[in-house]
């Protein structure tokens, strides 16, 4: 076989490995009850009430459900009519999510809870067992399951760790042992 067909082939695995993949945090947090309560620990919380926000930072922990986010700084987006319900949660700083399962880390996160959707970006690592992805973004759609991770490339201009795409996503796969 030539060498160019044996990497076609090659990459086409692969391809075809991380569209299996990618989607298993998506589908660990498939019907996810962003309804439930959002718990949020910092060492410090700033309230810009006339702004709809709450800015919190050091040391942030979030929990909704079996759902963990951990960053250095969380700003919470909020409506104020008939008392506080949260929109949507933007981190920054290391952030880690976590499921009972899996693990996404990346510099950024948006949870728009409105939409269902978490989106992380920047130097995103998704690890479930001895597997992992990295790309430069991952959305998780918590309606349907469905989780894409985007190559990673070169930041865009005046938004440093926003990848402005055509990137490469990478992964390597845990595979069970056979005898032969």
């Amino acid at each position: 076989m030539r060498p160019a067909l044996i990497l076609a082939i090659a990459s086409a695995a692969t391809a075809g490995l991380v569209a299996i993949a990618a989607p298993a945090l998506g589908q660990a947090l498939r019907g996810h009850d962003s309804n439930a309560p959002v718990d949020v620990d910092a060492d410090r919380i700033e309230v810009q009430d006339r702004a709809d926000r709450a800015i919190f930072s050091g040391n942030v922990k979030v929990r909704q459900a079996g759902l963990t986010l951990d960053a250095a700084r969380l700003t919470v987006a909020y409506a104020s009519n008939d008392g506080i319900q949260v929109q949507r949660l933007d981190a920054a700083g290391g952030v880690v999510v976590r499921s009972a399962s899996e693990t996404a880390r990346g510099d950024f996160a948006i949870y728009d809870l409105n939409a269902r959707r978490i989106t992380m970006l920047g130097g995103v690592m998704l690890t479930q067992g001895q597997s992992t992805i990295r790309g430069g973004r991952l959305v998780i759609d918590l309606t349907t399951g469905r989780s894409v991770v985007d190559g990673a490339a070169a930041p865009s201009p005046g938004a440093p760790g926003v990848s402005s795409g055509g990137g490469r996503v990478s992964g390597r796969f845990t595979v069970p042992k056979r005898n032969n």
